[in-house]
């Protein structure tokens, strides 16, 4: 392999930090573990906008690196009793538009993305605090303590071009199993969250190029991750949260060489607010920034949400 290929190696295994898995482990979501009555729906538009730069701490020759995308997604939201338990199923299908830059050996280079994310299903059910209650039984229910699991799987649909460097989509299956927490204290509510990504093997990244004519694959350990939420409630429906999460690992291996300075160690900050507008729509704004970046995307998010809700007797 020629040092030009070497480079290049290395390079790839860093920018695995630009696929969607990447935005997904810096999610910020309060209230996740709430319940509702038997039989709720809810359909969500939101919007974020990304703005930021990439950190590689010297790992490969890449300066000013920074990224800016426009990100979209459409959600489906509906509660099951599961078993007596409280239970939803979420599937999300996201759509981004972004623009990278940076200069690689003294060279500036740009990259357009345009195209869906890997969709994604989540599946939660409460363990304690939250059984399966009708409207009028949830009515007469004060939360106190919750404690559920929940199962996130992506699954590879979203765009990706295996003689492309950087992709929307990851090409692999991931997997994310979470515990979550919530506490009512009045009109102050608790959620702690801990959790971790598994990944399969992507079998063909930056593969059927000029600089590699056969095939690659990639590999990635996995993610474990904390999250905290500390929130008030106005009113019903209304209500703000202070949020914070922390992630670490994701070392890469190509083609089996494991790259250790691919390890992320990073947290995220933010506000979020909860707005209704009539008995059945509401909008959700959110702020967050990098707090702590070892490596990887140190970037500002502002997104929006608009939610419409019914209920429907099971």
């Amino acid at each position: 392999m020629t040092s030009v290929k070497r480079l290049l190696a290395y390079f790839v295994c860093v920018l695995s930090l630009c696929d969607a898995t990447a935005v997904r482990a810096q999610d910020l979501a309060p209230r996740a573990y709430l319940i509702v009555p038997i039989g709720s729906n809810a359909t969500t538009l939101s919007y974020s906008h990304l703005q930021g730069d990439l950190q590689f701490d010297g790992a490969v020759p890449i300066t000013d690196a920074t990224a800016r995308a426009s990100l979209s997604m459409f959600s489906y939201y509906r509660s099951l009793n599961l078993f007596g338990r409280t239970a939803s199923v979420t599937f999300g299908l996201p759509y981004g538009v972004g623009d990278f830059r940076g200069t690689v050996v003294d060279a500036p280079k740009s990259a357009h993305l345009s195209g869906l994310f890997d969709s994604f299903v989540r599946l939660s059910v409460n363990l304690l605090g939250g059984p399966a209650m009708g409207p009028t039984e949830f009515a007469k229910w004060r939360q106190e303590t919750l404690l559920g699991v929940s199962l996130r799987i992506a699954a590879p649909t979203g765009q990706y071009d295996p003689t492309k460097l950087i992709n929307w989509g990851a090409n692999r299956w991931a997997f994310k199993l979470e515990t979550g927490y919530s506490r009512r204290l009045g009109n102050w509510i608790l959620d702690g969250y801990a959790g971790a990504w598994f990944f399969t093997e992507n079998p063909e990244f930056f593969s059927h190029n000029a600089y590699f004519p056969g095939v690659q694959s990639q590999s990635e350990k996995p993610i474990v991750e904390f999250e905290g939420h500390f929130s008030y409630d106005f009113s019903q429906r209304l209500w703000v949260s202070l949020d914070a999460n922390f992630w670490r690992g994701g070392v890469t291996s190509l083609n089996g060489v494991e790259n250790p300075v691919t390890k992320q160690q990073s947290s995220r900050v933010g506000l979020t607010a909860s707005i209704p507008l009539t008995a059945h729509q509401s909008i959700k704004v959110s702020f967050s920034d990098g707090a702590y970046v070892r490596y990887g995307g140190n970037y500002q998010s502002i997104s929006a949400a608009w939610q419409y809700g019914w209920l429907r007797r099971p």
